[in-house]
């Protein structure tokens, strides 16, 4: 059976897009990408700075058995020393359709002098993407991947290999005994404890994204988040926010942050249940039902700056979280990806009794040269998509 692929330039070929992973994916296992930010890549609406192009393959009765993105960003490019194709959103019912998607990223980045298939990211390594390489029983959660036993044995017959491995981790709360912080510990430190507020959000958010770049600039896989990018990020969070989990440590002297840590309650079955579809019906649905998703909880990014690192600071600042957590009535804390070579992260987690939950890489593939003869592109059209409004 034959695969071509096709970019998506209709709003019906843009609705199977979406719709794809819903049926290849078990609903309580997988996690859909939200609607709304795939859709802002195919008006051009998202921050992302460069164009983006949506892939859907097709088996020989037209039926969409795969997906994908191609896009491109100098930032990596800069940060890895090399012309990347990048690829995200990556769905394949088997290897038959993924090797036709792969097929037409190659086409793609030979035509632009691309070096290299990196992916997947959606749309940065920094923003969500990858593949879990273990913990296939385990269910995904907002802004982390889940796919089945077989998506990396596809990737590595493909010639892919493994880059930047890491786990998610889950700290299930009793397992360790917590005590929060005393005052006099934080003042020791010279710090000052913060909790995030609703009201603050917008005077806060420039303040994070500052020092969140600093924090993770060493990182190999880290492209600085732009100001844009970082608002679209936090779309909608001081409605969904905990202020009791956003918990920032400033200098008591100065009174700037120095580091911080960003957990909100786990949405993740209300995003499945909605399948990636969070309208403003939806949003209201979910605001007016939040405390039934504060059963759980995920730690979305932490950063410390870069001078004061090592100081024992991430320790309080955890300890204060898991107290917050265990006060909150919340039965588990799941974290994003963590990369192996980085201890002193995961140590927060496992002196909480942690444990990793999935294995988690992404992967990169020098491009071929050589393709199979039925890999075109099936209709390389380059008009603009239908329309501006969705």
């Amino acid at each position: 059976m034959s695969v071509t692929v096709e970019q998506v330039t209709t709003r019906a070929a843009l609705d199977e897009f979406i719709a794809l992973p819903l049926r290849l994916q078990p609903r309580n296992l997988a996690v859909p990408l939200l609607e709304a930010s795939i859709r802002s890549w195919f008006t051009g609406r998202s921050p992302h700075p460069e164009p983006i192009a949506l892939l859907l393959a097709r088996d020989s009765s037209g039926t969409a058995v795969g997906r994908t993105t191609a896009h491109t960003d100098r930032r990596l490019d800069a940060k890895l020393g090399e012309r990347l194709q990048l690829f995200g959103a990556t769905e394949f019912r088997d290897g038959e359709a993924a090797a036709a998607l792969f097929a037409e990223l190659d086409r793609r980045a030979l035509a632009s002098g691309g070096e290299t298939l990196f992916g997947p990211v959606s749309l940065l390594p920094n923003q969500a993407g990858g593949v879990i390489t273990s913990g296939f029983e385990e269910r995904g959660f907002v802004d982390s991947a889940w796919n089945d036993a077989l998506t990396p044995i596809v990737y590595e017959a493909e010639g892919f290999e493994r880059w930047g491995e890491a786990d998610t981790w889950i700290v299930e709360m009793g397992r360790a005994p917590v005590t929060a912080p005393e005052p006099e510990e934080w003042t020791a430190a010279g710090l000052h404890l913060e909790h995030g507020s609703k009201r603050e959000m917008k005077r806060l958010i420039p303040e994070l994204l500052t020092l969140l770049n600093a924090s993770f600039a060493q990182l190999p896989y880290y492209t600085e988040i732009s100001a844009a990018e970082m608002d679209a990020a936090t779309d909608g969070l001081a409605f969904l926010l905990d202020e009791n989990l956003l918990l920032l440590a400033r200098d008591a002297v100065s009174g700037r942050a120095v580091a911080f840590v960003l957990v909100v309650p786990d949405i993740t079955a209300f995003v499945q249940r909605v399948g990636g579809r969070l309208t403003l019906i939806r949003q209201l649905q979910l605001l007016a039902t939040r405390g039934n998703y504060r059963r759980d909880a995920i730690l979305v990014i932490q950063g410390t700056d870069p001078g004061r690192q090592g100081q024992g600071i991430l320790s309080l600042l955890s300890r204060q979280l898991q107290a917050n957590l265990a006060a909150g009535g919340y039965g588990a804390l799941r974290s994003t990806y963590v990369g192996r070579d980085n201890p002193a992260s995961t140590a927060q987690f496992t002196r909480f009794g942690g444990r990793p939950l999935h294995g988690y890489t992404f992967y990169r593939r020098p491009v071929q040269a050589r393709l199979p003869p039925d890999a075109g592109l099936a209709a390389d059209r380059t008009k603009d998509p239908e329309g501006d409004h969705l």
